[in-house]
């Protein structure tokens, strides 16, 4: 699966996918928290009424890219990276607060692994806002002795749902691999270890189901022939 073609065009793997941030996707939860003047005191938002206090609330980016929050309504972020979410809710809550200070975190962001080995596929939670693609496969066990180290391909959506995903290749089987294993991954990024083919291992295991059945009516026969 994901194979591509001997003389595909790979997409270039440029070092700002390095430097690049982590930026809101659709569908991912955002927890937030909102204080005044400059972070001094935490501002309730959830007025529940029932005498306890909230410090943190979650909202859920929609398909169109907006999100609804108390006294602002609904207004875009995806594509925007932590810090700039931060700042344009800032700036939309200083009509209502003295100075708002905004912290938020993105709290289910996942990638895809495909390690190289069949059948171990893993939806890998990242817990850091700016996870590597090392780190990634790191968090799946690493790349197995069936796993082309030097074949290692992150797709990632393309912003245009129209048009193919990107697609770009590294080289992790030697040490200068590493600076390409430092791009950052994007929400749903899918990172695929192009598995090896072994194809005496791979008849042994389609033929063996074969050999145990003959084996086992060659036994049937002789028992019967004996009686």
């Amino acid at each position: 699966m994901l194979k591509t073609p001997k003389d595909y065009n790979y997409d270039k793997l440029v070092d700002s996918l390095s430097r690049l941030d982590y930026k809101i996707a659709a569908n991912d939860a955002i927890q937030y928290r909102v204080f005044t003047n400059d972070g001094f005191k935490l501002i309730d938002l959830a007025s529940s009424g029932t005498g306890t206090f909230r410090n943190d609330l979650d909202v859920i980016v929609e398909s169109d890219g907006n999100i609804k929050m108390p006294l602002l309504q609904r207004f875009s972020v995806v594509g925007l990276t932590i810090i700039q979410a931060e700042k344009l809710m800032e700036e939309k809550y200083s009509e209502f607060y003295v100075k708002p200070y905004v912290t938020l975190k993105v709290i289910n962001k996942r990638v895809i692994v495909f390690p190289g080995n069949s059948g171990q596929a893993r939806v890998i939670g990242l817990v850091n806002n700016n996870t590597t693609v090392m780190e990634a496969i790191a968090s799946a066990g690493g790349i197995p002795e069936d796993g082309k180290a030097f074949k290692v391909k992150l797709i990632r959506n393309n912003a245009d749902p129209l048009q193919k995903p990107y697609v770009y290749l590294m080289d992790l089987s030697k040490i200068d691999g590493i600076t390409l294993a430092n791009s950052k991954v994007q929400a749903n990024d899918i990172i695929y270890v192009e598995p090896r083919y072994r194809p005496f291992r791979t008849l042994a295991t389609e033929i063996t189901p074969l050999v145990t059945l003959l084996t086992s009516a060659l036994i049937l026969l002789q028992f019967y022939r004996l009686r």
